[in-house]
């Protein structure tokens, strides 16, 4: 079934308000266990349930996704996301508030995991690029606008949850509209053992695409993470925080959609080459420029822009590699992958900034760069499959 303009917008919408939800709880929890008295480490840990969450889930995604379709599993990963938003005020408590980060995990990997296989199965091959970079720039738009909420904390702890389980509702409503589709039919029994054996296959075709998905998950998690305590122990106030820690973000806003279309033009894996250089190159100017913020700024900025699209061009390349009946899997793959990246970061961020000084943090990110663009450029995939396109003109 063709993707229709409507459904596509509902759809990047969708998932628009679900990086608004997740922007807004990170930064909202996290003050408001600092102004509890929560120690700085069960903090940073109980942040993981989200990531843990999805992990959990996504051996399990593949076969409601193929008995349900996109529209219903959608529909179920959104109600999940507001109803546990909507449960956070009821009781103050470490281990219920990690419970609903794990929910909150579940029910936005099925929601993301339905709309990322619903939009590469649909999309042509010479618009999958775009269509993609759009929803990596709506979720990126909506997760930068979700931590203007933290400030109403001030005013009522229970005030954004509501306001923000409110609006997922609302969204989540106009699912409604969308007809049903399913993921191309596999002659495989669909089984647990069934998709763990797609896994594999999925991997063997298309584990290149797999490295952008772990390298964003891993830059993401480690600024958001772990460059405020580096920052801090390293002369820069917390005002230069707030400016240098939105640069990322902004750049990677500003060049979503341009780099989507460019790997649309040359070629997915040319355009991650030289996004992975850029990353090695921008990050290692960082590094250089730890004693400046202005150097700092310029840095990040760059380094967002040129490689905050890794994750969208990650699930473009690998939709290009694999197998249209394998497609599931990929995109579970691309989740699991981006999920350890983001587990991995803060953990070796921490333990950089506590053993070594200066600019080792930023010299670990542009590593995992080099080791991403040596990658790429050694190896070549085993083939790219156009069939996994349909004749979606209408986007």
């Amino acid at each position: 079934m063709k993707l229709t303009r409507l459904q596509f917008w509902v759809l990047v919408s969708i998932v628009g308000i679900s990086g608004f939800s997740q922007g807004m709880l990170l930064p909202l929890l996290a003050v408001i266990f600092e102004k509890h008295g929560v120690s700085s480490s069960i903090n940073g840990l109980h942040a993981t349930g989200l990531y843990i969450g999805i992990l959990l889930a996504s051996p399990f995604m593949e076969a409601p996704l193929r008995k349900l379709g996109y529209k219903k599993m959608i529909i179920i990963g959104g109600c999940t996301v507001f109803v546990s938003l909507f449960l956070f005020p009821l009781w103050t408590s470490l281990w219920f508030w990690f419970i609903l980060r794990l929910f909150i995990g579940v029910g936005d990997h099925m929601l993301h995991f339905a709309t990322q296989t619903w939009i590469t199965a649909s999309s042509p091959v010479e618009k999958r690029g775009r269509n993609v970079s759009i929803y990596g720039l709506f979720f990126g738009l909506g997760f930068a606008a979700g931590p203007t909420l933290t400030n109403l904390v001030e005013f009522n702890e229970k005030l954004p949850f509501y306001l923000s389980s409110g609006i997922s509702m609302l969204a989540w409503l106009t699912l409604f509209i969308l007809k049903n589709d399913y993921p191309e039919k596999s002659v495989e029994t669909i089984s647990l053992r069934g998709t763990i054996n797609r896994f594999g296959r999925a991997a063997k075709y298309a584990w290149l695409a797999f490295l952008p998905t772990f390298s964003y998950g891993f830059v993401e998690a480690s600024l958001n993470g772990s460059f405020p305590v580096y920052a801090l122990r390293n002369g820069i106030t917390v005002s230069e925080v707030s400016l240098l820690l939105p640069a990322f973000a902004v750049g990677a806003i500003l060049f979503q959609f341009p780099l989507g279309i460019l790997s649309d033009k040359f070629g997915r894996k040319k355009v991650l080459i030289a996004v992975m250089l850029s990353g090695f190159t921008f990050f290692t100017l960082a590094g250089l420029s730890k004693n400046s913020v202005t150097g700092l700024f310029i840095s990040l900025l760059l380094a967002g822009m040129l490689t905050g699209s890794t994750f969208s061009l990650g699930i473009s390349y690998m939709a290009d590699l694999t197998p249209s009946s394998l497609l599931p899997a990929g995109n579970l793959m691309c989740g699991i992958c981006f999920s350890l990246g983001s587990l991995a970061g803060p953990f070796f961020g921490g333990l950089i900034i506590q053993f070594f000084k200066g600019e080792a943090f930023f010299y670990v990110i542009s590593s995992i760069f080099l080791i991403c663009f040596i990658l790429l450029s050694a190896f070549k995939p085993r083939g790219t499959f156009p069939e996994t396109m349909n004749n979606a003109e209408t986007l």
